[in-house]
């Protein structure tokens, strides 16, 4: 088995693309926008001076480390985004992109992961084979892509019913009685937790999940709250996002643990927020934040109690079938790109 450095096979382009200020995306428009986010596009324009057209390309998420195989024409939608041509003359990119997509790149949080990417040893074959395994892995993304579908129905599923019971929270079309966040909620940020203390994977030792900007960046080897919480990211591109964290973890400076002060569903609470779209409320441009002041003057509606544990109850059956869905997908994609590329491993 053949393997090549990361730095012999491809070359960073990124400063020959034109960045689109986010305020001035479009929702339909002739050329897309590609940035680091998890959709495919994030954006579309008008404009055509700047385009960059020399597709294919992987574009690689430098805060997200999200991968993404890019084959039209299209502009850059903010910084963090790295997009790599290949340095050899006749590359089949859906390969390279495959290969990337099974790379370990540790969660460093807000961070650069390039640095990461740039380490990595991929299994490089012969372009016949290369071909070969990208017909088996698409055969099974076209496949996956159905099933993913299921997941995006259950997921609106469980937004219909929170609006059916309760209304749109942003304007409280069902005049809920009203409180602000910080009246029902003790908002506050993690500590600083040091890098060289997160481990990227689960260890015995570090086995605790350590919850950063973004959702999980690694395992501690202590936690620092046990329960059923909503952390809401507060500085990046991605600030406003909410997950939702059960058993023993720990939250870093760039996430802040909801702690209800009244009685409440926590995983009611969970989707209030989500729904809230609380990165309307961020400030700064070039890296983007959240302040708890800010969110603590939020003005929520709070249902009744017995409402909420209903509404709890049936996201636990919609939670169930999903489980089993991503279960299903996770594994099956992972097994059959390390089957067929093997493992991508860092020097």
């Amino acid at each position: 088995m053949e393997y090549k450095k990361f730095t012999a096979l491809f070359t960073d382009v990124t400063k020959t693309g034109t960045k689109i200020p986010k305020d001035e995306y479009l929702t339909t428009g002739k050329n897309i926008i590609i940035d680091q986010g998890k959709d495919s596009i994030a954006g579309y324009t008008d404009r055509q001076k700047g385009i960059f057209e020399e597709v294919p390309v992987i574009v690689f998420g430098d805060h997200t480390r999200i991968v993404k195989y890019i084959d039209k024409p299209f502009f850059l939608g903010a910084d963090g985004v790295k997009v790599l041509k290949s340095k050899e003359k006749e590359s089949n990119y859906k390969y390279l992109y495959y290969a990337l997509k099974a790379a370990h790149i540790p969660n460093t949080g807000y961070n650069r992961h390039f640095k990461w990417l740039k380490q990595i040893n991929m299994n490089y074959p012969d372009l016949n084979e290369q071909k070969n395994i990208v017909d088996i892995l698409d055969s099974l993304t076209r496949i996956i892509k159905v099933r993913q579908k299921e997941l995006a129905f259950f997921d609106k599923l469980i937004k219909a019913r929170f609006v059916e019971m309760f209304g749109d929270p942003i304007i409280n079309n069902k005049n809920i009685k009203k409180k602000k966040l910080g009246d029902i909620c003790l908002l506050k940020a993690g500590d600083f937790t040091p890098s060289k203390k997160i481990s990227p994977v689960k260890t015995s030792i570090n086995k605790y999940p350590c919850f950063g900007g973004n959702g999980i960046r690694g395992y501690v080897d202590n936690y620092t709250h046990q329960g059923n919480y909503s952390l809401i990211g507060r500085q990046g591109a991605l600030c406003g996002n909410v997950k939702f964290a059960t058993g023993k973890f720990r939250n870093t400076e760039h996430a802040i643990l909801v702690s209800p002060n009244i009685e409440i569903n926590s995983r009611w609470l969970f989707e209030l927020l989500n729904l809230e779209k609380l990165n309307r409320f961020r400030s700064g441009a070039a890296q983007p934040g959240l302040a708890v002041k800010t969110l603590n003057e939020i003005i929520v509606p709070v249902a009744d109690l017995n409402s909420q544990n209903e509404y709890a109850n049936f996201v636990q059956q919609v939670d169930k079938s999903k489980f089993e869905n991503i279960v299903y997908l996770n594994k099956t994609l992972l097994n059959k790109i390390l089957s067929q590329i093997g493992d991508v491993i860092r020097d």
